[in-house]
């Protein structure tokens, strides 16, 4: 069973905008699958997972280059950098777009590289996980706090109970497992790892212990959905606080992490600078952490963090999909005050938070800290230049497990969560 995807579209009009393609993401997300899936007549394919071809990509770039013409798509383009240089002089010479289709699952020893040597001719599109409106045929736009959108969603979206979605936090993100349900979880994930941390970790040669690093992964997926703390990450897993750090950025730039970055804005104050992780595939967080089945993940005390990082992704994705940044913030102050999301477009702040019940109840008590930044400048605003700092706050959204899209007040909504 294969899903239509809704970055798609963003990769044609990338291909359509730039000589270079340059499609990014974890493995097993799908790349290779989307970009076979919109190959047109005449464009070659190879892959360097090919250790003949890989040996020649390395050895003789140029020669490689000329077996392997433009148009052409060359699969897990990281095993061979050497190609970089030879290829920005062919599209210098041939000013064609769309005439390279690249892949690449190890981003952190490969983005120098393409940054550096192709600047200005590649277009990069990264990839994570299916959506769960993908999986459930909705293909919807990016997410967004609007009343009217939200409607539409509600009345296309297929209706989830809360077994449902936690059924769908615990199998993850990644299409194999949606392809063949009767493949094992635990073999497949137990695989992945083996895979990522033989294949690409080894690869780096900046991580000298694998055992020691997969029981740091444990400890990350442990801390998902909380704010990032190095010390106590290093506490937990044995090793020291640069380590922790350096180890936690191979997983972010392997794309297995997320940091949603605090919300800042000097008219508030004492706020957590701190960012927060989120495991990209809940699947896979699951796995790490052993949780046996969907229910007892459900009835577990990590059940809300699982649930707020399955939300945020979902969210992440849908702007990832249709080749935006995710305009995605958090707050936290020093008086522990939070909401766990911020929406920033366009001048204004939309302020969710994400609870696993169906009404939860002063879900949006927190959402008053946002008022400094809504108030009109004073004269002191302006003669000090803050006065552009005044934002808007817009429509609140609190993501449930409610049945229906139904107003708490004048201002904000439950939003039902299946239809992220």
């Amino acid at each position: 069973m294969l899903f239509e995807r809704m970055v798609r579209e963003t990769i044609r009009k990338t291909s359509n905008t730039f000589p270079v393609l340059l499609v990014t993401g974890p493995r097993q997300v799908g790349k290779t699958t989307v970009l076979e899936g919109l190959i047109e007549t005449g464009r070659k394919k190879v892959s360097l997972d090919n250790p003949t071809l890989r040996a020649l990509a390395q050895s003789d770039p140029e020669l490689f280059l000329q077996r392997y013409a433009p148009p052409v798509m060359i699969d897990e383009v990281q095993y061979a950098p050497e190609l970089f240089p030879y290829i920005k002089m062919i599209v210098d010479e041939r000013k064609q777009t769309g005439d390279f289709w690249l892949t690449g699952s190890q981003m952190f020893k490969m983005m120098k590289s393409v940054t550096e040597t192709l600047a200005g001719r590649v277009g990069i599109v990264p990839m994570l996980g299916l959506a769960n409106s993908e999986i459930n045929g909705s293909l919807f736009l990016q997410f967004e706090v609007d009343p009217a959108a939200l409607l539409n969603r509600v009345a296309v979206a297929r209706s989830m109970n809360v077994s449902e979605v936690f059924e769908r936090i615990y199998r993850g993100s990644m299409p194999r497992l949606y392809e063949r349900q009767d493949v094992s979880l635990e073999t497949y994930f137990e695989s992945y790892l083996d895979t990522y941390l033989t294949r690409d970790i080894r690869d780096l040669k900046q991580v000298g212990d694998e055992a020691a690093f997969l029981n740091f992964i444990r400890v990350v997926a442990a801390r998902t959905a909380t704010n990032v703390n190095y010390d106590a990450l290093a506490q937990e897993a044995g090793i020291t606080g640069p380590t922790a750090k350096h180890w936690l950025s191979i997983l972010i730039s392997s794309g297995i992490v997320v940091l949603i970055e605090p919300y800042s804005n000097n008219a508030l104050k004492r706020i957590i600078k701190a960012p927060r992780m989120y495991f990209a595939d809940t699947g896979l967080c699951a796995h790490l952490m052993g949780w046996g089945s969907p229910t007892v993940l459900e009835n577990s005390s990590m059940s809300g963090a699982f649930f707020e990082t399955w939300v945020v992704m979902e969210i992440y994705k849908s702007y990832l999909n249709v080749g935006k940044r995710p305009p995605l913030y958090f707050y936290r102050d020093s008086n522990r005050k939070e909401i766990d999301l911020i929406l920033y477009q366009n001048g204004t702040v939309f302020p969710i938070e994400i609870k696993k019940g169906t009404n939860p109840k002063d879900a949006v008590k927190n959402f008053s800290v946002l008022t400094p930044i809504e108030k009109e400048p004073t004269e002191e605003d302006r003669f000090a230049g803050t006065a552009h700092l005044k934002t808007n706050i817009g429509t609140g959204a609190v993501i449930c497990m409610a049945s229906d899209l139904i107003p708490i007040d004048k201002k904000n909504w439950y939003v039902p969560a299946w239809t992220i």
